[in-house]
């Protein structure tokens, strides 16, 4: 008898994993038919039963029932993970389609009958409760509103129970004479209990749950931070990809020049400001480039690419973005690349690990970002067989490398076509 929601407008489902965490459409539309949709079609189609017998699972008015609901659960589950919810109008999927269908079988008899006009007086009644709950400001107003629900919902019982005994006694119903019996009075108290006592349990249990949906939200803000959106997703769907691999990566370095001594002759605000400037203007280039890991260390930046191309594209763009970030400080950052085979996964102790990358790759790609000068990229031998004919190069050079007995030959890399940008 709960309701399906909390005072608070549902999530915009965005990803695999917001799905996972929001549950999957499977998960919320059987939720959506069992607490809501499903309740009265239920108990009509048991009402029909007692009045009937077996005899009208044989007639068509069953199967459109059945059709009707299931048609309002979809769509109320569908709007759900919207901006708009539509819970009002969505409440009356179920009457209206079932009533287009039956009225034009039945005709003007099938108003004639209690339990359908029931269907509609239940349904416009928890729709506009819970339209209301989504524009409730106040938590007060959203928890009341929650408990009238379901007082409601329990309703629903009584009032098909009340249409039952008029049906089988064939009288005109009289609220006085009803009442008068003490049984009818009982069982009239029992479920407005029954339907607050509902009530309070399911503000109770949005609360909690609501608590739970922030603490997943912010636990996976923090992950994102750590293993970046992509390889959160990934390791969510398979935890084995956090497993310690060999892989063939291409390695992004870039620095800021001179950073060092710039920060020494100013207020810590303002580094804290430039750096800000740029890792906000390097961190969207590196995802849509298909970056598989994010890592930024005062003013250096790493980033990791399944794919040479990706991360030298990644490099001309970045190269543009932080010159315009930076410049109102006079500074820039030069940018090395270079691929080859690495090991990935989770590096640590017992108690703290990290998702990073290990090998003379990453050495190198750092040693090559270091040869860069402001407004530079240089790429490698690798990434540059790797690119083609395509891209426009400078002159090569080689540079020694500390902890290399042979220079690295290094070319810096102007431009690239159109189809790796």
């Amino acid at each position: 008898m709960t309701g399906d929601g909390s005072g608070e407008r549902p999530p915009v489902l965005a990803s695999a994993l917001d799905a996972r965490i929001s549950g999957s459409f499977r998960n919320r539309f059987e939720q959506e038919l069992f607490r809501n949709t499903g309740q009265f079609p239920v108990a009509n189609l048991l009402l029909e039963l007692l009045l009937e017998g077996p005899a009208i699972f044989l007639a068509p008015d069953v199967y459109t029932l059945i059709g009707a609901m299931l048609l309002q659960a979809w769509c109320l589950t569908r709007w759900e993970s919207t901006a708009t919810p539509r819970r009002f109008y969505g409440n009356l999927i179920g009457p209206a389609a079932y009533t287009a269908i039956e009225a034009g079988f039945e005709g003007w008899s099938f108003f004639s009958t209690p339990n359908h006009l029931a269907y509609w007086i239940f349904a416009a009644a928890v729709g506009a409760l819970q339209a209301a709950r989504l524009r409730a400001g106040r938590r007060a107003v959203a928890g009341l509103l929650v408990v009238l629900e379901n007082v409601v919902r329990a309703a629903i019982l009584f009032a098909m129970y009340a249409i039952f005994e008029l049906l089988i006694d064939g009288t005109q119903f009289s609220a006085p004479v009803f009442f008068s019996d003490r049984a009818h009075l009982f069982i009239g108290l029992a479920t407005l209990i029954l339907g607050i006592s509902v009530g309070l349990a399911a503000l109770s249990e949005y609360g909690y749950l609501a608590l739970l949906r922030e603490t997943s939200t912010q636990l996976q803000r923090y992950s994102e931070w750590l293993l970046g959106k992509d390889l959160l997703e990934r390791v969510i769907a398979n935890p084995e990809a956090l497993t310690l691999t060999r892989r063939e990566r291409a390695v992004l370095f870039m620095d800021i020049r001179g950073f060092t001594a710039w920060s020494e002759r100013c207020a810590p605000e303002t580094v804290v400001q430039a750096l800000n400037a740029y890792y906000q203007s390097a961190e969207p280039v590196v995802w849509r480039h298909g970056a598989i890991k994010l890592k930024f260390s005062a003013d250096e930046i790493l980033a990791v690419f399944a794919d040479a191309r990706a991360a030298a594209a990644c490099a001309v763009e970045l190269c543009g973005h932080t010159r315009q970030a930076l410049a109102r400080w006079g500074l820039g950052a030069g940018i090395g690349v270079h691929s080859g085979p690495v090991v990935e996964g989770l590096l640590g102790s017992a108690g703290v690990k990290g998702y990073d990358v290990i090998g003379d790759t990453v050495n190198t790609a750092k040693r090559i970002e270091g040869a860069a000068g402001s407004g530079e990229v240089l790429v490698s031998d690798p990434v540059r067989a790797a690119l083609g004919a395509g891209a426009r190069l400078g002159d090569s050079r080689d540079v020694a490398a500390k902890g290399k007995e042979i220079p690295i030959t290094v070319h810096p890399l102007l431009s690239l076509p159109g189809s790796l940008k």
